[in-house]
């Protein structure tokens, strides 16, 4: 199979990393990707929403499948061209992608499939939803309508309306922000849960947890995820394949019944309240860094299951996965998340363990050939081991190897996985 992965972080290093695996893989082609990816495959300098170029590289290459990797692509309508030259890609339609790409449209499925979920007040006009803040007199968590990079939800103190009022205006003055969704604010341990979907089944990965902080004991800013862990000991895998008939079976139902068939991963973003399982965001695409630590486990060929998502062929399909446990520490660069520094010199990667893995992300080629800092999130150091405490030491031991200037990661990465 020839195949076209679309993206340039540390998530589409991981997914090429594990479609190079597979037996079916003739050869991987990466738009744009970066210095890790190509090492697996060939790295082609078009940009990831560059859907004319895509199609065209894929006629010439005669490319079998297309897998896309960050929702930015997905929510503006790559699947759509690619469905218009019947070429097979893992990944929803624009429509399908407003899951993600709008929280108001996410909310409104969530409701009419009845999927536990927060309650929440949708607002085209900042001044409107100050005024029902004022009130109301409650704190309530301020969400960006539209993509935000993981950066667009604010959760103020509790009780805290002047910060409530505060996120408001943030929010309202980015481009994600034109409309706003003010939710319940719930509490409870946060878990995801990915499942592949081929518009009428899906089947839920292992569980995982990210840190969307930036500082220790999830302080500070968010970020797109300063590391993760799986399986999620909170959510065990029994339990996360009873909630494919609470949660991804009736949306899936839903969007069919619009005609808007979900293929693709489907990410729930989940908090564990005392009231039950609540949605609080859904994702079109893998979790990024989740991918780094899920992919490391899974046993099954993940090209042989991205093409049965893609041609809607999951019936009877069975995904198995290694034992143990798997830990990805990220490190960022100086100045992240608000000014990330870029063109510091990254060594030590040669000498990580053969058994650890280091995913790029935020990474570039110099004039003199040096690896270099380009980006926040720069890499994703990854650990496999027979327990969690093993895995999370291994990584941290590995991520002492590796160096540049301004390097910082959090130092807690899987401590609330070991206290459960």
């Amino acid at each position: 199979m020839r195949v076209l992965l679309v993206g340039a972080g540390g998530r589409e290093h991981a997914l090429a990393w594990k479609i190079a695996q597979s037996p079916l893989c003739e050869h991987l082609w990466i738009v744009p990707g970066n210095p890790g990816t190509a090492t697996l495959g060939t790295n082609v300098d078009l940009a990831a929403d560059d859907a004319a170029g895509i199609v065209g590289l894929a006629t010439r290459e005669q490319i079998d499948l297309v897998v896309v990797g960050p929702e930015a692509p997905l929510v503006e309508g790559l699947g759509e061209v690619c469905e218009a030259v019947d070429l097979a890609m893992f990944g929803p339609s624009s429509e399908a992608a407003q899951l993600e790409g709008s929280k108001a449209f996410a909310k409104m499925i969530m409701l009419e499939a009845g999927v536990p979920t927060a309650a929440a007040h949708t607002f085209d006009d900042p001044a409107a939803a100050i005024a029902f803040v004022e009130a109301d007199q409650q704190a309530w968590v301020v969400k960006a309508d539209g993509l935000a990079a993981g950066k667009g939800v604010i959760v103020p103190d509790d009780g805290n309306v002047a910060a409530t009022i505060s996120a408001i205006h943030e929010l309202a003055a980015t481009n994600a922000g034109t409309r706003l969704v003010l939710e319940e604010k719930l509490t409870g341990p946060e878990v995801s849960l990915l499942a592949l979907c081929d518009g009428e089944r899906a089947i839920p990965l292992i569980a995982a947890q990210d840190h969307k902080r930036i500082g220790d004991n999830d302080t500070g800013g968010n970020t797109g995820g300063m590391g993760s862990y799986a399986p999620a000991p909170i959510l065990p895998y029994a339990e996360a394949q009873a909630l494919v008939d609470v949660i991804f079976t009736p949306v899936l139902r839903t969007m069919a019944a619009r005609q808007i068939p979900y293929r693709g991963v489907l990410y729930a973003g989940l908090m564990l309240t005392p009231n039950g399982v609540k949605v609080i965001e859904f994702n079109a695409r893998f979790g990024d860094p989740e991918t780094q630590a899920l992919l490391p486990l899974l046993k099954s060929d993940l090209l042989e299951l991205l093409h049965k998502v893609a041609t809607s062929n999951l019936a009877d399909v069975t995904i198995e996965w290694h034992d143990g446990a798997a830990v990805c520490v990220v490190l960022s660069a100086a100045g992240y998340p608000a000014k990330p520094r870029t063109g510091d010199v990254i060594t030590g990667l040669d000498r990580l363990p053969s058994d650890v893995l280091s995913f790029q992300a935020g990474t570039a080629t110099n004039a003199q050939g040096q690896l270099v800092t380009a980006g926040g999130r720069v890499l994703g150091i990854t650990a496999v081991a027979p327990t969690l405490r093993e895995a999370r030491d291994k990584a941290y031991a590995a991520t002492e190897l590796v160096e540049f200037a301004g390097k910082y990661q959090r130092s807690d990465i899987a401590a609330r996985g070991l206290a459960e």
